[in-house]
């Protein structure tokens, strides 16, 4: 019935504009992982002040010193490599081009590492939507249980990816071999292709961070020992404050023993695993150059030398592998710095899925137009929606074409979208309220190999 019922002139308004596909952002890393203190529900931050002011800073594992009685100081074994590593972990991040990423804390510093702990911290990851990239730096030491859950995680849910760290085999003959071995054996062969892995740790600029009052010392001074910290004080025979550690001494000969105490810890670099260096090349990957990018041929900041020298021999077993666990090298080349050199998933014999950009690149486009498509549950299963549907994703897909993201010569080439009565669903499908939409694209793969050929040319009379 007209709604028109009183003589005069009615506006009415129609939209002349398909609706859009917004893109899902790609490299959203959440790190999981052990902090100082903070909120147990995760966060999103952009920069290490705002993770310092809700999650504090770095572990106190620097150990005791001692001064003896004749002035000499006996230092502790002071490890390159920290046992809290998520601090650290997202300063290489944001060294290398990150920028949001979410922190889980898994537990405090007093806690030891438990991977129960960290498993329930993918569980609270698993709630989220908005992360893409899976990070596990405080599981280094036993991830595989954590890893195999996590390609779970990203399987089930298909719009994040798993970076995973190679653990050195140290004291092997053969470290890189051992490496592999240990990883391909523990990592299982389910979910392949959701996660990637690299080898070997990196050996960074970055040195230990501390306050003052994380610092103990041991003071022989006969016939007592006893211990300084930045905040001891005692009180004098007149009622007065003394200080009493190596910072306030007043004749300050406890100052000059901390400044050397002070340069000791600091001539310690620390090296690292790589997956906080590697979420942040692939953001800057994405960001500068698009998720279709390979994330590889990119030199790493912040990182002096691999800890384990690759060569081309070296890499061809990490790279091609019969069990097809492919692990992406981090390599130094003379003149040109410290670069991720591989860009495959651990399916790496997968014709379909052996490369980290095709995966990411399905994952993002799957992502949104998932998001897309939502608003048209419960509309009419007729031919007017789904010809909304199909111009929202083929104008989508051709500004990805566009932009170089998928082969082809012509958009018909590149990409393809059905959608219809007796070409992608029957009448029973209909009735049944189900809309099926199919959607093929043409993702680009990296040149990996790259082979010059040459030939004599005969001269010409």
């Amino acid at each position: 019935m007209s709604k028109y019922r009183t003589p005069g002139v009615y506006i009415g308004e129609s939209s002349s504009f398909p609706p859009s596909v917004k893109q899902v952002e790609t490299a959203i890393p959440a790190f999981i992982g052990y902090t100082e203190k903070g909120p147990s529900e995760p966060m999103r931050i952009r920069s290490m002040v705002e993770y310092q002011n809700l999650f504090g800073g770095a572990a106190g594992e620097i150990g005791r010193f001692k001064i003896n009685h004749d002035g000499s100081i006996d230092s502790p074994v002071i490890p390159d490599t920290p046992k809290y590593r998520l601090y650290y972990s997202l300063q290489l991040f944001f060294n290398n081009g990150g920028i949001d990423c979410y922190i889980i804390s898994a537990g405090n510093y007093d806690d030891p590492i438990q991977n129960s702990d960290l498993e329930k911290g993918l569980k609270l990851l698993g709630k989220l939507d908005e992360p893409t990239l899976i990070l596990l730096p405080d599981g280094y030491e036993n991830p595989y249980d954590l890893y195999t859950q996590a390609l779970a995680q990203c399987a089930a849910r298909k719009d994040r990816f798993l970076i995973c760290d190679v653990k050195h085999a140290a004291g092997a003959n053969n470290p890189i071999q051992k490496s592999a071995e240990e990883f391909r054996f523990g990592i299982g062969s389910n979910n392949l292709m959701f996660g990637a892995a690299y080898y070997p740790n990196l050996k960074t600029i970055m040195t230990y961070q501390y306050s003052q009052d994380q610092i103990d010392v041991e003071v022989e001074d006969a016939p007592h020992v006893k211990v300084l910290r930045h905040s001891d004080e005692t009180i004098s025979a007149n009622g007065e404050k003394k200080e009493e550690s190596l910072y306030h001494a007043s004749d300050g000969t406890y100052m000059m023993k901390y400044n050397q105490i002070k340069k000791e810890i600091d001539s310690v670099k620390l090296t690292l695993p790589p997956s906080g260096a590697i979420a942040g090349v692939y953001a800057m990957v994405d960001h500068s150059r698009g998720v279709w990018k390979a994330p590889a041929n990119v030199s790493l900041n912040g990182v002096v030398a691999p800890q384990v020298v690759i060569s081309n021999v070296d890499q061809n077993d990490l790279n091609v592998t019969a069990s097809g666990k492919s692990i992406n090298a981090i390599r130094s080349f003379p003149g040109r710095g410290v670069m991720v050199w591989g860009a495959r998933t651990l399916a790496g014999n997968d014709n379909e899925w052996r490369y980290i950009p095709a995966r990411r690149f399905f994952n993002m486009v799957e992502e949104s137009v998932k998001k897309a498509t939502e608003r048209f549950v419960t509309e009419p299963n007729d031919a007017n929606t789904w010809t909304k549907i199909k111009a929202m994703i083929e104008n989508y897909l051709n500004t990805l074409w566009r932009a170089g993201a998928l082969a082809g010569a012509k958009p018909d080439d590149a990409y393809f979208v059905k959608l219809g009565l007796g070409e992608t669903m029957s009448a029973q499908d209909i009735q049944q309220g189900k809309m099926i939409i199919v959607i093929g694209m043409s993702v680009l793969k990296p040149a990996e190999f790259t082979i010059l050929r040459y030939s004599h040319k005969m001269a010409e009379a």
